[in-house]
Formats: structure tokens, sequence, C-alpha cells
């Protein structure tokens, strides 16, 4: 029986509602901590590198957890639905810490909240992705669903971008009142911000279960860390397209860490925050676009490969702009918007593009190892995925400790190059630039050179494998 278009729209519904969570704290959650409340930035970069390599435990162990539950409602929609409520609870909390609290209080804080969140995620990210096969018949419905899942996951990403410092400052003239400072406006802001979202995450997901049916004869593959590896090692393109994905992803989240102190410390004035989200809303409505409408279009002229090549080229187009207006008398958002539209357009088709080369990667292992690794390469997936954001936090965290950047931050007397207009030393704004451009430039390049000496799954090759595959079947 085929997937009714119900059931597709309320899993997809569930990946909004997720990414939005996610990219919440993969791109607020450093600026939260470390730039309102004061928490150095080392340790909140420590504390976020060392979530993702705690997932790396915690991952597989949900696995099992899951796979070994029995209820009248299936083995996933209970630990979807109870990983769903912990997790939005925890996100309040993390996004509503004691102001007063002192230093050490609220470091332990941060690493206390970010790590149960972190737990939480997992038990709700783990049954989503693994429950495919639960209600699905497999082929080209598994590989498709599962694409339509990543970009609706992209979609609720780029909704987090567009709408995040809009409402903060407005939730927070709210319920902190106008005479606030304006630091406290943000703090409040993100405390009922974080509440709207969660509220939303937990509706979505309430209507996948309803909507979602699971087989009750359904089994889950658990998946060792060991087993992932392994898996890569047999399967060189799986490699490939992981490598890849994880030197994208770490040079996009670099820059999605640190644009928001671009824009409050070097491009800033004091209408800063209403630049910045002109800007993310510019750039997310691309984002979405691009997933929706760009790679469709270009789809029809080119390959999923050389659309891949395009979306880094565009990429690091954007950059090398971002980098060069950095350098200018910049004296209006909307020249940001050429390199936001590079950079946004080719994150959100990179984001269609790495799923459909991985789901063909579990094709080629089929024919080339005699078994299909879907659950063992997309669960391989949302780690290094995890594991990205990790590491660009800790190269976030250092550029800010190592320029100072942090607000209330005097400059030193020392430092001869200073805006004093801003309290920022020129060094500093360089600093900035250079880490939010340059290595991720860098990054995408290694992608590049990693991808185009490694991948070999063109459409032709696909088309062999495929009717190798079909010649294989038709045999047994």
């Amino acid at each position: 029986m085929k997937l009714s278009g119900k059931a597709k729209l309320s899993y997809a519904l569930g990946a909004v509602g997720k990414d939005m969570v996610y990219m919440l704290s993969a791109s607020y959650v450093l600026y939260y901590f470390q730039d309102l409340l004061g928490v150095s930035a080392i340790a909140m970069g420590i504390i976020l590198m060392a979530a993702r390599v705690f997932d790396a435990f915690n991952d597989p162990i949900m696995g099992v957890i899951v796979a070994k539950t029995k209820t009248r409602w299936g083995k996933f929609r209970p630990w979807l639905l109870i990983g769903t409520l912990t997790n939005a609870v925890v996100l309040v909390l993390m996004f509503a810490a004691p102001p007063a609290m002192d230093a050490r209080g609220l470091v332990a804080y941060a690493a206390v909240t970010y790590i149960l969140w972190g737990v939480t995620y997992t038990m709700m990210d783990i049954p989503y992705w693994s429950m495919i096969p639960a209600f699905t018949e497999g082929g080209k419905e598994r590989e498709n669903l599962t694409t339509l899942a990543r970009t609706s996951a992209g979609v609720g990403s780029a909704i987090i971008t567009i709408v995040t410092m809009l409402l903060v400052p407005a939730l927070g003239r709210m319920f902190a009142g106008e005479s606030a400072g304006a630091k406290m406006i943000e703090i409040v802001g993100f405390k009922y911000f974080s509440l709207l979202v969660a509220a939303l995450f937990v509706l979505f997901t309430v209507l996948t279960c309803i909507n979602v049916k699971e087989k009750s004869t359904a089994e889950m593959k658990t998946v060792s860390v060991g087993q992932m590896f392994k898996a890569l090692i047999q399967n060189d393109q799986a490699m490939t397209v992981t490598v890849a994905i994880v030197l994208i992803n770490c040079s996009i989240y670099i820059t999605s860490n640190l644009v928001i102190y671009f824009f409050k410390y070097d491009f800033g004035t004091t209408g800063w925050n209403d630049a910045y989200v002109l800007f993310n809303m510019f750039g997310g409505a691309i984002q979405v676009l691009s997933m929706m409408a760009f790679y469709p279009l270009l789809r029809k002229k080119f390959n999923s490969l050389q659309i891949f090549y395009i979306c880094l080229g565009m990429a690091m187009a954007g950059y090398a702009a971002l980098l060069a207006l950095a350098f200018t008398n910049m004296s209006s958002v909307y020249l940001l918007f050429i390199p936001a539209f590079f950079i946004f357009a080719a994150n959100g088709m990179l984001t269609v593009i790495t799923t459909v080369f991985l789901a063909n990667t579990v094709d080629y292992g089929d024919l080339k190892n005699g078994r299909r690794d879907e659950s063992v390469i997309f669960s391989m997936q949302t780690f290094v995925v995890k594991l990205a954001s990790g590491v660009a936090a800790l190269v976030a965290s250092i550029c800010l400790s190592v320029n100072h950047l942090q607000s209330g931050t005097e400059v030193s007397e020392a430092d001869k190059l200073v805006d004093w207009s801003l309290g920022v030393a020129s060094s500093a704004k360089v600093g900035l630039r250079m880490t939010m451009t340059i290595i991720p430039v860098a990054g995408l390049f290694v992608a590049l050179f990693w991808f185009k000496k490694r991948f070999t799954l063109t459409e032709t090759r696909m088309n062999e494998i495929n009717h190798a595959l079909e010649e294989r079947d038709s045999a047994k």
C-alpha cells in the first residue's frame, strides 16, 4: 500500500519542527551564553564540542534502546514523543538561564542543559529517522521520503534563520518592558522565543505520531560506532560523501555562528539588529527557494554532480564577495544581499544534493557488498552533521576569545587601532572577517578536491548499478 499524502506531509512537518529546534541551538546557544550572559567563549566551545563527542556514544545506545522497545503504539513513536516533550522542556530551560548566576554557575548551567538537550534530542532524532522502514515499502518510495524529510528539515532551519532576531527583541520588549536594557531585552526574548519554538516542535511531532502508522512487525537494525566506520570503509563512495558533508557543514556553520557578531561588532550601528534581520530574511528565503525551485530548475539542464560543483563554486564566490565588501566602507545591508544570495542558495541545494548522493551510495553498497546499509549510512549522516556543528562552534569560540568579542568588553589601551565609537579593535574586526570567510572557503576547496578525486557515482554509473541490481534480483 502506497504512503498517503497525509502521512508524507505529517512526517515532513516533523522534520520542520525538529530542525527548527536544532538550528536554534546550533546557531544561537553560543551567542546567548557567551555574548549575553558573559560565559567564556573558550568554555562554551569546549562544552559544545564535548557534547558532540558524547553523541558518538549516546546515539548507538539510544538505537539499542529503541530497537528493544515493544509497545502497542510501536517501538518508534513512543520514543519520538517522549524525546520531543523532554527536549522541548530542556530547550526552554537552556534559554532561561538565571542572569544573576555567577560565572562558574553559568558555565555549569550551560554544560548541564546543553548536554541534556543533546541527549533528549537524540532520544527523538534516532527513532524519527529509523522509523522510515516501518511505514514505507522500500526502494524509491523510501528514498523519496528521506529526501523530502531532509528538504523539510532545511526549511525548518531556514525559518529559524529568518525569524529569530526579528521575534527575540519583540518578545523581549513585550515581557521585559521597553525600559529594560538592550541586553536584558534579548535575554528575555530568547526565553519566550524558545518557548514558542518548543510548542511548535511538540505540535508537529504529535501530528507525525498520529498520522504515521508503523507496521507492527517492523524491526530496527541497531548501529554501533564500529559498524558505522566499518560500513564507510567498505563503501568508498559513502565515505566520500560523508567527508564532503563534514567539510561543507563545518564551513557553513562557522559562518552561521559568527554572522551575528559581524553585524553587532563590525557592520554594527545602533540599529544593527534590523540589518541582521533583513540579511537573514533574505538569506532564509533564498535557501528555501533554492531547495524548492532553484534545484528543480537547474536539474532540467544539469545532472546532480554538475549542480554540486556549481553550488560549491557559488558558495566560494559568495564568501569572496563577503570578504571584499567587509573591507569597504559598508553603508547599506542591501550590498550584503549579493554574497548572501550565493551562500544561502548554495547551502539549500547542497542539502538536497548530498542526501541524493547518500541514497545512491546505498545502491552502490548493495551491489558491491551484497547488503543495503541504509540505517548505517543515514545514522552516520546524523552524527557527522552534529560533529560538524561542534567543530564549527569550537572554531567560532576560539575566534571570539582571541579577538575579545563580547558584549561589554573593553578594548585594551595598548591596541592602537581602535574604533572608539563601537569599542571594538580594528584588528578584532579583521580577525572576525577572516575566520568567517577564509576558513570556510578553505574547507570548501578541500571538499571540492576530495569529491572530484574520489566520487564516481555519475548518472551513467548509477543507471548501470540499478540495471545490475534489477538483473540480480530477478535472477533470485
